[in-house]
């Protein structure tokens, strides 16, 4: 695995963002550390990166910087030994008939009115509910490396396209997939989340990489919860991946 000493700093570069106003914890502020510049992000060097704690938005790639604050924790899904929960599959024998298309990342009306319905429904207030197509394409239709678009849709016996239930972003890495973003048509009783993430670790395992990445993991933060119920898997703590059992929460100092 690459240290962030061996890449080359001479042409990519790390920076501090100022403080703003943390997404997760309120009351609290947050910083960023931003790698740059994007064009030089190589798949193979993204790969790097993710392993050790990065994330994209668009072509934003960056980590947690706070201080005094660790709340923010890496976490990825161990595919190979991953045993669903009686919850799990019937989240999977609920969807699992959904037809899927692999596609390229590209601006589709539907998809964005889909993402418009979830935020409105999840995340009402959170400022991406008014989203002009413009930011939605700069949030998850851009991008350096490895990404794809994965669209979901109700089977239509008629041969023709059923109706659309969820779209993915998800990136293809060295060593396992990333998911970037999800949104689904707010049903609540689909599952539509559980089943997308159990649809990764099976492609995980198809394309024989190990590990599913699912962001950051928050213990202070009620809609975090739902990752760490994809067992076992992983914690970055000090730069290390350790079992989840072997971790002890000191996120916030």
């Amino acid at each position: 695995m690459t240290d962030l000493n061996d890449l080359p700093l001479d042409k990519l570069q790390f920076y501090a963002t100022a403080s703003y106003p943390c997404s997760y914890l309120p009351g609290k502020l947050a910083r960023s550390q931003v790698a740059t510049p994007s064009h030089l992000i190589s798949n193979n060097i993204y790969s790097d990166l993710v392993r050790q704690g990065f994330r994209r938005s668009g072509m934003y790639t960056y980590k947690p910087y706070c201080e005094g604050c660790k709340a923010c924790t890496p976490l990825r899904v161990l595919g190979n030994e991953f045993k669903p929960s009686r919850s799990q599959r019937r989240a999977w024998a609920q969807n699992s008939a959904l037809d899927v298309r692999v596609l390229k990342l590209d601006f589709v009306e539907e998809h964005y009115h889909l993402y418009l319905r979830y935020q409105n429904k999840r995340h009402l207030g959170g400022g991406m509910d008014h989203d002009s197509e413009d930011q939605y394409k700069q949030f998850l239709l851009q991008s350096r490396v490895n990404s794809r678009l994965v669209e979901f849709r109700e089977s239509d016996k008629t041969g023709g396209q059923g109706s659309l239930k969820m779209v993915s972003i998800v990136d293809v890495l060295d060593d396992g997939l990333s998911a970037v973003y999800t949104f689904f048509e707010p049903e609540s009783s689909r599952s539509y989340g559980t089943f997308n993430i159990l649809w990764q670790i099976e492609q995980a395992k198809i394309l024989n990489l190990p590990h599913v990445y699912l962001g950051y993991w928050i213990s202070q933060s009620q809609k975090m919860s739902y990752k760490k119920k994809f067992k076992p898997l992983q914690l970055l703590i000090n730069n290390h991946w350790v079992e989840d059992h072997e971790y002890k929460d000191t996120a916030i100092a």
